[in-house]
């Protein structure tokens, strides 16, 4: 019991640090600014999807058994498996996620060390830093075996005590107390939706699906066979990471709330953290917050790239896995010097898309046993989410301003419930699951597809 309860533990932290990334640290302090005294419902919409929707997806894709993302989303149909598969690994990996890390941790922990500079210069700056952040990336991921060892027992606790450092310090002495929210936010009167909103950026539910993987490839590596101990480990290290996002959004959002009346109301969360380690520690508080975003932006981009690498070997075997961590490297490394700003405007439209088809996915491995894993279930489900997740995506992608799109666009503001608030694909997501029960029990019986865990 003791060696299970050591594995689940050691397992989670290395979970929550590959969550953790610099972005988990800018949502909730913006957050907490917006929302103002309203904090405490905005924080509750924040968790369930800043935390609980990770965990499902840790615990379904343990459920479900799959051996990889592929796998499990051909429960839909075999081409839609790895053609979802390969758009999530890329949007996660060295296109956006993996490029933003960099990004982030230079702008946040060490271009506020440089003064000023011109874009030129800045650029330079950039371009060193990167070599430097993705060469201790490469070092770290090329050995994926040690990972519970070199993340979970070491850049984690680092991690946690530097976090530890500024929020605790802010909860003792907070600036001020949580003024009014901000109208314009949406939190004055939507606190709890707009905290649900706002859990998406963190892409943690997007993860979830791949860090799934690590997770039980890491318990299968301490000798554990049984496939119900196998689930139980999972899962309990899945609670684990979500325990230890949810304390630090709690603090980061607080620090956030009380901190409008010392520093003022910032543009971005970014701002937020900076200004409020300068206020309690000055120049030491800027090498501090530097140290937490360097840390959690590393332990991020390790585990992308382990992930994108290895299920890249698998794909397409004749690639070694060295290969794969190298090509990966060097594109996240090429694509991070164009700046946080294009990376972050690139990304939004995938996710857009990504982002409901991944949460319908694990909505249906989690009740697959519920419906008999009748494949029609997922298809009809699937494409009725994908239909409004894919207008989405090409709305952000290039605008509604005339023609078809435009009237598309009135069309869904006018009839489809949530549309306004990003969440339009959720009542035709319900409908195509209604209708793929409906024709599955109308259809004779056929065999399902296979869900025990392997």
């Amino acid at each position: 019991m003791h060696t299970h309860r050591s594995i689940f533990v050691a397992t989670g932290l290395m979970l929550f640090a590959l969550f953790f990334g610099a972005g988990n640290l800018i949502f909730p302090a913006l957050m907490g600014q917006q929302a103002g005294d309203h904090i405490f419902a905005a924080m509750s919409g924040f968790l369930l999807t800043g935390a609980g929707l990770p965990l499902l997806g840790v615990i379904a894709v343990g459920y479900s058994g799959s051996r990889d993302v592929q796998d499990l989303a051909s429960r839909v149909t075999p081409w839609y498996g790895t053609l979802f598969a390969v758009m999530l690994y890329l949007a996660i990996g060295p296109l956006f996620a993996i490029p933003r890390t960099a990004t982030v941790s230079f702008e946040i922990g060490v271009a506020p060390f440089l003064g000023e500079l011109d874009e030129y210069g800045k650029r330079l700056y950039l371009a060193a830093f990167c070599l430097l952040f993705f060469g201790a990336s490469y070092w770290l991921s090329i050995s994926p075996g040690k990972l519970v060892d070199r993340i979970g027992k070491v850049l984690t606790p680092a991690l946690l005590l530097t976090i530890a450092i500024l929020v605790i310090t802010a909860a003792i002495k907070p600036m001020a107390a949580p003024q009014a929210p901000q109208a314009a936010s949406g939190y004055d009167t939507h606190a709890l939706t707009q905290g649900i909103i706002a859990g998406y950026e963190t892409m943690d539910a997007l993860a979830s699906l791949v860090f799934a993987i690590i997770v039980i490839s890491s318990v299968r590596s301490k000798g554990v066979s049984d496939k119900r101990q196998m689930l139980s480990l999972t899962m309990r290290a899945g609670c684990v990471a979500a325990l230890c996002l949810s304390v630090v959004y709690v603090f980061i959002a607080y620090m956030g709330a009380t901190s409008v009346g010392g520093i003022g109301l910032q543009q971005n969360g970014a701002a937020v953290l900076s200004k409020s380690a300068e206020h309690y520690f000055g120049n030491a508080g800027k090498i501090l917050l530097a140290v937490i975003v360097f840390l959690a932006c590393l332990s991020t981009a390790v585990g992308l790239i382990t992930s994108c690498s290895g299920y890249f070997n698998r794909l397409l075997p004749r690639c070694a896995y060295r290969t794969w961590a190298i090509l990966f490297t060097l594109v996240s490394c090429g694509l991070a010097n164009v700046g946080l700003n294009t990376i972050i405007k690139l990304s939004v439209p995938a996710l857009m898309l990504l982002y409901p088809l991944t949460i319908a996915l694990i909505a249906l491995a989690l009740l697959h046993n519920f419906f008999g894993g009748g494949r029609i279930v997922y298809i009809c489900t699937m494409l009725a989410t994908g239909t409004v997740a894919l207008f989405d995506g090409w709305k952000a992608f290039s605008g509604v301003e005339h023609g078809l799109p435009m009237r598309l666009h009135a069309l869904f503001g006018d009839y489809l419930p949530l549309y306004a608030s990003g969440l339009g694909w959720v009542v035709p997501a319900l409908i195509g699951f209604g209708i793929g029960m409906t024709i599955k029990i109308l259809q004779r019986p056929r065999p399902a597809i296979d869900s025990t865990p392997s």
